[in-house]
């Protein structure tokens, strides 16, 4: 049996119409029991999904800063310690990412940190398949860790919510080299972090080919939960997505770290009013290939790092697809 067969996992659904934002994720975060998860004058780390910096596709993409606003300022009712984290990758720093996303604006008014955990000094950490890892020391330090991921779809792992959205706490740049390992890592990094709230901007998520290069679905929802399989699998199920076809979130339950099966986990919300179905991601040749290479060092820094190389190559790739002779099937 797949997760915690004994309790059931509760999820909150709500529309952000009506109340609004702040009002939303205050009453989510309160179903999650936030003075219990965030103990007064507290370490806190909020990690929002911040996967570009490019400025049409921020809003989709990233997660917005109206709701990592509400977040941080009810957080701030119990402690000022608040640092919002992200890390570099291949196309971009956090740093980029913050200023396409407004978050700065954010740091300013309300007096939060913004962290780059590319330049925060690093613990090395075993992980599966006797790899080390190496993982930011304020991550492993802190009292309570917010995760605050989009709705979207994912050409990769098929589905990016709360469980994926700490693959942005891995501190190298080109963590792409790990891919061949990331559902395991993954899981790995649950276990050794462990979120004590996911909420899950779905304002406006995306389908099709997430989580960047997507289309935009506005849903105008918050989810919310304190196991993140079971917030993960919700989701899913709610946008028409089959859950078993993300493989790190059904191994996650498979190891014990929440639960998976609709029948254990109780959501508070109205399902039917939000209901969807999502195009899924596409894993075609193309993405297929460029996953396979990417385990090698020397395809990612001549390849993949280089403008020069990447965007012509990009631009062919996205011509052969328009004119269908790049074949991939949905999952």
């Amino acid at each position: 049996m797949i997760g915690d067969t004994t309790h059931s996992s509760p999820v909150i659904l709500r529309a952000v119409a009506g109340a609004g934002i702040a009002a939303t994720v205050d009453e989510c975060l309160r179903f999650c029991g936030l003075d219990a998860a965030v103990p007064r004058h507290a370490k806190v780390i909020v990690k929002p999904n911040l996967c570009t910096a490019l400025p049409d596709r921020v809003r989709p993409a990233n997660t917005s800063p109206e709701v990592l606003a509400a977040v941080c300022e009810a957080v701030l009712g119990r402690t000022g310690d608040i640092r919002v984290v992200e890390a570099d990758n291949l196309r971009q720093t956090a740093d980029d990412a913050f200023a396409a996303t407004g978050y700065r604006e954010i740091r300013t008014r309300l007096g939060i940190q913004l962290v780059n955990l590319s330049r925060e000094p690093t613990v090395p950490l075993p992980g599966p398949g006797g790899r080390v890892l190496q993982l930011p020391r304020i991550l492993l330090e802190c009292d309570a860790l917010i995760t605050v991921p989009v709705l979207k779809t994912h050409a990769l792992t098929y589905f990016t919510g709360a469980l994926k959205n700490q693959w942005g706490c891995v501190p190298q740049y080109d963590r792409i080299l790990l891919h061949k390992d990331l559902d395991e890592l993954l899981v790995f990094l649950q276990r050794v972090l462990r979120p004590r709230i996911a909420l899950m901007d779905g304002i406006v998520a995306m389908d099709g080919r997430g989580p960047v290069n997507g289309t935009p679905r506005p849903l105008g929802i918050l989810l919310a939960g304190r196991d993140l399989v079971a917030l993960d699998a919700t989701a899913m199920r709610l946008t028409g997505l089959e859950p078993r076809s993300a493989r790190h979130v059904l191994l996650a339950a498979e190891r014990g770290l929440g639960n998976f099966e609709e029948r254990h986990i109780a959501v508070d919300g109205e399902w039917a009013r939000h209901a969807t179905v999502f195009k899924p991601a596409v894993k075609d040749a193309a993405i297929t290939a460029m996953n396979y290479m990417s385990r090698y060092s020397w395809f990612v820094k001549y390849a993949l790092e280089r403008d020069s190389v990447f965007y012509p190559v990009r631009a062919v790739v996205q011509a052969l697809r328009q004119a269908g002779l790049i074949q991939g099937a949905s999952r």
